[in-house]
């Protein structure tokens, strides 16, 4: 699961803005005929031959997990690395492609139980223009507010430097200590990896991680800022201060930086949002998935549940799979793991039980998402901008006696997301510091969600809310925990050191929660595949 509120949060707003065009319909892409290196045990041959010699039938690389990590591997080396990873194979042991990206439609609404948008960088507006999505994309307002709940009060968050003197989420003492700490003005760095709570305490003092920076971290991460190491979670911002002596000092060195190198002519196929923003797609984020595994075709198995990953002596890896058809055995020169760390683990352990340990060690705490309804009526009406309910959506900070983590103004922020006079509200709670959340009926839920929403936001006699949907992830996001960077390193150093060339590991808890970042680390990975399959080419 991506992150739930995304950092831009920290920066600016969205809410309504489309781009209405015809929905794009896609065709599969074009492909030269692939042979796979399958054996089967009961049921129809999907085809044989042998490994050494003969036909070429050995996939260049098997991505296992058809979640958005390794969908966009799979895209990534079909646009840019097609010269050496020609035939790919995307395998997914569900039935359905996305991972956690669960977009709904029914009743007139259109809702996410997962991830809910994504910041337009322009990796994934390559990503989503490669996969035929540029009519379909939505942008957020980029001035949309968004809010913070703080004494009982709903107080917007500063989108520019010009709303810092005049926003009341924090005091005047507290704003100065943030100034004087952010140009270096605070205690030195203690030579050991802090937490987020650290860092910014000792950066920028305890209203700005107690007002802001904690319910981010809610919101993106369900966790908690005391266990969140600030180099693994937020690692930009951590790099400013180690560069730079301080966060301003570092911002200055890395524009610095920035423009003694002239960045590449941007692609001129990408849209160019305005501001920061948020995004989707005119039906949702699994439109995304749904485009890419499109483009792949037959490529992409469904349903096929990786059992078994072996070393093969000429280098390659052969993977068993249990399908619809039977036991299914496939090779393949390179394999990228994308599915969650435990299950990576469980699968690596014969391979390499230093790898496995150190998988086996990361985090993922539930989070539920609970989507509902009110007539616009419900709306206090001082919450309402020009007679609308306008924003983001809000965060609650742990402190504030609220358990719902944040709110999500879902038919504020993207089009066509709930019938006209209807207002859409997609909920996050649970999390790191809240997981007795499993133990809840749907029903306790949305009595908890209904009961906080009432404090700030709905009228408290506004009658019971229409329910969408109740979904609980009972691992949801992995977190990035002190000594997180430290394990991954075990792990991806433990494989190589044991020979185990050409298996990657992918997947947010590599690349960061973030959707944004997914597709970046998708990206990345791709570029380590090509340059393994160019040094290790088979003949």
């Amino acid at each position: 699961m991506t992150a739930l509120m995304d950092l831009s949060l920290l920066r600016s707003s969205p809410s309504v803005s489309p781009f209405s065009k015809p929905s794009h319909q896609l065709q599969p892409r074009s492909r030269k005929p692939f042979k796979l290196r399958c054996s089967v045990a009961e049921g129809p041959t999907i085809s044989s031959s042998k490994i050494d010699g003969g036909e070429s039938s050995i996939a260049d690389c098997v991505i296992v997990g058809g979640g958005i990590s390794g969908l966009c591997i799979a895209q990534a080396l079909a646009t840019k690395h097609s010269d050496v990873a020609s035939n790919v194979i995307v395998t997914e042991a569900r039935d359905r492609v996305g991972g956690n990206i669960t977009t709904v439609e029914r009743d007139g609404y259109l809702w996410e139980e997962g991830p809910n948008s994504f910041q337009p960088s322009d990796p994934i507006l390559t990503m989503a223009v490669d996969s035929g999505l540029k009519d379909d994309l939505v942008l957020g307002d980029p001035d949309a507010p968004r809010f913070v709940l703080w004494d009982g009060k709903l107080r917007p968050v500063p989108s520019k430097p010009t709303d810092l003197p005049f926003f009341d989420l924090m005091s005047i003492g507290g704003k100065l200590r943030a100034g004087f700490g952010a140009i270096g003005i605070r205690p030195p760095p203690p030579g050991n990896e802090e937490s987020v709570e650290e860092f910014v305490r000792r950066n920028l003092g305890a209203e700005v991680f107690e007002r802001l920076i904690e319910p981010f971290c809610s919101g993106v991460y369900a966790g908690d800022p005391s266990k969140l190491s600030m180099k693994a979670a937020f690692g930009r911002v951590w790099k400013l201060e180690e560069i730079g002596g301080s966060i301003i000092g570092g911002t200055f060195k890395t524009i610095q930086e920035r423009n003694k190198t002239p960045k590449p002519p941007r692609d001129p196929r990408l849209p160019k949002p305005k501001g920061q923003t948020v995004g989707s797609f005119r039906k949702g984020l699994a439109m995304l998935p749904e485009a890419i595994a499109t483009s792949l075709g037959s490529n992409v198995k469904l349903s096929w549940k990786l059992s078994s990953i072996t070393k093969l002596g000429n280098g390659g890896y052969s993977l068993t799979y249990e399908t619809p058809e039977g036991t299914v055995s496939l090779q393949s020169r390179s394999v990228v793991m994308t599915i969650p760390s435990h299950v990576a683990s469980n699968l690596l352990h014969p391979l390499s039980a230093a790898t496995a340990d150190a998988l086996s060690q990361f985090y993922y705490p539930p989070v539920a998402s609970v989507t509902i309804s009110y007539p616009k009526e419900a709306i206090r009406k001082d919450r309402l901008i020009d007679g609308e309910l306008k924003g983001f959506g809000q965060l609650h900070p742990r402190s504030q006696g609220i358990e719902t983590l944040g709110t999500i103004y879902s038919s504020s922020l993207f089009p066509n997301r709930a019938p006209p006079g209807r207002v859409l509200l997609l909920n996050y709670i649970g999390g790191a510091t809240n997981p007795g959340i499993l133990s809840k009926s749907e029903g306790e839920l949305v009595e908890a969600v209904d009961r906080d929403l009432r404090k700030m936001l709905i009228n408290p006699n506004a009658k019971d809310p229409f329910v969408l949907g109740v979904r609980v992830w009972p691992q949801a996001i992995p977190q990035f925990l002190v000594g997180h960077l430290d394990l991954l390193d075990t792990a991806k150093t433990a494989l190589r050191d044991s020979g185990f060339h050409g298996l990657f590991l992918g997947g947010n808890y590599v690349s960061g929660v973030a959707l944004g970042r997914c597709v970046e680390g998708a990206y990345e990975v791709a570029a380590e595949v090509k340059q393994f399959l160019s040094q290790y080419a088979y003949n």
